[in-house]
Parts: C-alpha cells; structure tokens; sequence
C-alpha cells in the first residue's frame, strides 16, 4: 500500500517555482531588487537639448552643410567682384569708356566704330585671357600642394614655369606659328616636371622625413624645384640674349608675366585647351580625396596611388603650361591662391576647387588692372604686381611653417 503524505508536507507548485530560480543577491538599500530601468530608442538618443552636444554623425552633416553654404556665399561674391572687374577692363583705358556704351559695343556692335574695335580686339581679349590664365594657374596650385603635401608647392616654384617659358621662348625663336606656342609650352612643362621627378627621388632611404610613395620627399621635390627653377630661367634670359633685337624687347616683356597683345586666336585656344584641362582635374578630384586618406587606405579602396598621383601631377603641370603660353610666367596666383581658398572656404572639396578658379582669375585679373591704371608706371607687366605682392607672402608662409605649434611646445 502506498503511503500518503500529509496535505501540510506537500509543497506548494509556487513554492517550487521559488526555489527553481536562481538566487538574487539583495539590493545594498534594502532588501528589494533594483529595478531594470525602461528604456526606449528616443531614450537611448542622447538629448542635445538637454546636454548640448550632437552625436558625431549629425555634428558632421551640419559641418559639412556650413561649408556648403560657405562656399556658395563665396562663389556669389566672387562672381560678381569677377563680373564687375571684368566690366571695368573692357571700360577703362586710354579712352575711357560707359558701362552701357562699352556693353554695345561688346554684344551688339552698335555706337563709335573706334568703340567697337577698342573693346572687341583689344580689351576683351585681354580680359578674357586674364580670367582663363588666372582659373588654370589656380587650380595648378591646389593640386599640386595637394598631391606634393607640400603648402610652398606650386608651378613657379618647384620649375614648371620655368619648362613652360622655356619651351614658349624657343618656339618664338624659331619662329613657329602662334598656334604652336601652347604646343611648345607644354612640352617645356613637362620635360621640366620630369627633371624635377628624377631629381627629387630619394636615393639614400632615409626616413628621417615624410616622403610620398615612390620614396619623394616633399622638402626636396620644393628644394630641387627650386634648383631646376633658377637654371631654366637662365636658359630663358640666354634665348633673349642671342634673339635679334626687334624679338628681344617684346620676349624679355612677355617673360616678365604680361597681357599685352592678346588676339582673339590665343585667346580661343587657350580657352579650349584649359576648358579641357580643368575638367579633367575636376574628374580627378575624388582620387585626390582619397590619395588625402593615405596610400595604404587608398589601395585598400582600389585606387593605385602611384598612376592616381602621377595622373594628378599630369594635370598641374598642363594647365600651369597652358597659363604661361598665354600670359607668360606669372608668379604668387599658383602659391598664394589655394591657401586663401583653405581659409576662407576649409578643407579641398569640388566646391572649393571651383572656388580655387574663380578666385585666381579674380587675382590676376585685379593685378592687370592695378598695373595699367592704378600705378603711375606705363605698361607695366601684371608679373611685376604679382611677384611684388608674392614675396612677403612666400616669407610668411616659410615663416608660419618654421613656427612651433604652440600645443606640441607645452
């Protein structure tokens, strides 16, 4: 028979369930378990009423949608201080000129007859070349500093001006036809950019400063282009020495960086070719974003960083080319032009290229007319205004970069 046990000795199924759970250490407070805390998504969203910080995702769209608004702003003014420079260079002169009288004569040929020779012959062109010659210089600035990682890289410093003037120079003395001069420049340019490549090639592995892939050290790219610089410019004032003396004076002008005598043939070429050259460093401005990460995440992202780098420098050293085949070596617009754009518009965006072009064109073009009507000198090359205003800026750019960081020093 089995044996039943009393109703009191049977446990309860609660009981049970009690003693099946796994032990709680009880709350230092009290005796009662703290109580998980109900949380939501909006709860676990930081609160930046409350605490007046962002989270990094929307801290960098508002950044990113300041400079976009920054750089419209800047393109706005830019714009029409470029329209208006423009407007005042077909109007001033000589014989100075209305808006309205100028603008006739520009667009619809009516008025003075002297009045539409003037301005469609000779101050259009001028102007026009100005603008196209600053925009290309520009442009070849930012990418080179870019892609050299050098703030005193630029076309006129490291030789490229100087291929490019001694390419144009030889072809003036061998009497080529105008449409060749470009030609020639660019070959000049880029016979020069290679010297400087092979020179500037590290030799003795050292690491003892920070070199671009391909063992090119920044320091030296800028000290032997400096070096290449200073010889093709001898190579220049040697052509103009042995030129017979109705070509010296006009080629020892146009070295210096001038406008004077743009025709509207140079001034369509030129067009053409640095429409073409520009576009394509606008294509290649997403490698160069991201060549900026390092080679090491650019190969990571498929980019091989030495024909993305190469291509790069291709395309500085055209459009540097195609400037001086127009106006002649003109300094401080390649140099000065993308570190006022990084300062007042922030880091290199397809924004702030365009903005490196518009603002260049603006500086050349300011420079002509401050050589033609503001000083007391007559014909004075826009050159002379540029490497004027270029030198204290090359010392103060060296003279900030010598400077300590005032973090690292404490």
């Amino acid at each position: 028979m089995s044996e039943t046990r009393p109703e009191s000795d049977v446990e309860p199924a609660d009981a049970a369930a009690e003693r099946t759970k796994p032990h709680r250490r009880p709350s230092p407070i009290g005796s009662r378990p703290l109580a998980r805390p109900r949380t939501s998504p909006a709860a676990l969203a930081p609160n930046t009423a409350r605490s007046g910080h962002a989270t990094a995702p929307v801290h960098r769209v508002s950044a990113i949608a300041r400079q976009r608004r920054r750089v419209a702003l800047l393109a706005l003014a830019g714009l029409a201080l470029l329209a208006a420079a423009m407007l005042a260079g077909i109007c001033l002169g000589e014989n100075d000129l209305s808006p309205a009288r100028a603008l006739n004569a520009l667009f619809f040929g009516t008025g003075d007859r002297g009045d539409v020779l003037l301005v469609g012959r000779f101050r259009t062109p001028r102007v026009l070349s100005a603008v196209i010659a600053g925009a290309g210089l520009a442009v070849a600035g930012a990418v080179l500093q870019r892609v050299a990682r050098n703030p005193l890289a630029s076309p006129d410093v490291v030789g490229i001006t100087g291929g490019a003037s001694l390419g144009a120079t030889a072809a003036v003395a061998l009497g080529l036809a105008a449409p060749l001069t470009p030609v020639a420049a660019l070959g000049g340019g880029l016979c020069a950019a290679t010297v400087l490549g092979l020179l500037a090639v590290q030799i003795d592995g050292s690491q003892a400063a920070p070199r671009l892939k391909g063992g090119i050290s920044p320091t030296r790219l800028v000290l032997v282009g400096l070096a290449v610089q200073a010889g093709l410019t001898a190579a220049v004032n040697l052509f103009i020495v042995r030129f017979p003396a109705e070509l010296a004076s006009s080629a020892l002008h146009w070295t210096t960086g001038s406008l004077y005598g743009r025709n509207w043939n140079e001034t369509i070429i030129g067009a053409v070719t640095m429409t073409a050259a520009l576009t394509a460093a606008f294509a290649l401005h997403r490698r160069a974003a991201v060549l900026d990460l390092g080679d090491d995440a650019a190969g990571a992202l498929g980019v091989r960083p030495g024909p993305a780098r190469l291509q790069l420098l291709a395309v500085a050293v055209v459009l540097a080319s195609l400037a001086v085949a127009l106006t002649g070596p003109v300094g401080f617009v390649a140099l000065a032009v993308p570190h006022l754009v990084h300062r007042l518009a922030g880091p290199p965006t397809p924004g702030t290229l365009a903005l490196n072009a518009l603002a260049g064109a603006l500086l050349l073009l300011t420079a002509d007319l401050v050589a033609q009507h503001a000083l007391p000198l007559d014909g004075l090359p826009v050159g002379v205004v540029t490497a004027t205003l270029g030198a204290p800026f090359l010392l103060a750019l060296m003279a900030r970069q010598n400077r300590p960081d005032p973090r690292t020093a404490r």
